[in-house]
């Protein structure tokens, strides 16, 4: 019988192997110890760059941007003006929001608290809210003065019946820049914007007097904010 050439390797042979890959196995851990809490790993540094938005040592997370492009609690965002309305008690009863779209200012109003019904909405020619609101001056009139509707005039504001509204309207009859530091009304009642027909008799005429046309006949101030 011919005798076998194989041999099994010796210790010499595979210590150094065996060395190699201990050591391999060593530089992959980056020297972090393992951890005796069971079901867990040591952390591994990889060189990557951290993940976009993990600076800052908490997260990193940042508020995404509003609608209009600038952050919540950014009340000055280019383009954009906020107001809060408080009725005559100094008590918030909402908040409105114009930004600058175009070549017309989007007009959005949130409110509570409020009688059902409609209310006329208008921008004041001032931007005080004192008292019963007469501080803010007539209705915002930009160009020819006596101009029916105003210049400032808004679609009206409804109210449902458990008393919160939301309106979203247009205008192009003033700019950001002209109702900046100007006041937002909200009135206690429906705004007819002086729209009664001639065949109306009045007091020593027809159609609408200067009460209604000045006013719309919307009744008192419940709400007001300065626009800024």
């Amino acid at each position: 019988m011919a005798t076998s050439t194989t041999r099994r390797p010796s210790w010499r042979t595979v210590t150094p192997v065996l060395a190699v890959a201990v050591f391999g196995l060593a530089a992959c851990s980056n020297s972090q110890e393992s951890t005796d809490v069971k079901g867990t790993t040591p952390p591994v540094w990889t060189s990557s760059p951290a993940p976009a938005g993990s600076e800052g040592g908490h997260g990193g997370e940042h508020a995404a941007p509003t609608a209009d492009g600038g952050r919540p609690g950014d009340n000055h965002a280019a383009g954009t003006l906020q107001t809060e309305l408080k009725d005559g008690a100094g008590a918030s009863v909402g908040t409105a929001t114009i930004v600058s779209e175009g070549g017309h200012l989007v007009v959005t109003v949130e409110a509570h608290g409020l009688q059902p019904g409609f209310h006329g909405l208008h921008f004041h020619q001032t931007g005080k809210c004192e008292g019963d609101f007469a501080s803010a001056g007539g209705h915002l009139q930009v160009g020819a003065p006596n101009a029916h509707p105003s210049s400032g005039d808004l679609a009206s504001l409804q109210v449902l019946g458990d008393g919160t509204a939301k309106l979203v309207t247009q205008t192009d009859a003033v700019t950001l820049d002209q109702v900046k530091g100007k006041a937002l009304i909200v009135h206690s009642g429906a705004d007819n914007f002086g729209n009664i027909p001639p065949r109306y008799t009045r007091e020593g005429g027809t159609g609408p007097d200067e009460t209604t046309l000045s006013t719309g006949d919307a009744g008192s101030r419940v709400a007001c904010g300065v626009v800024g």
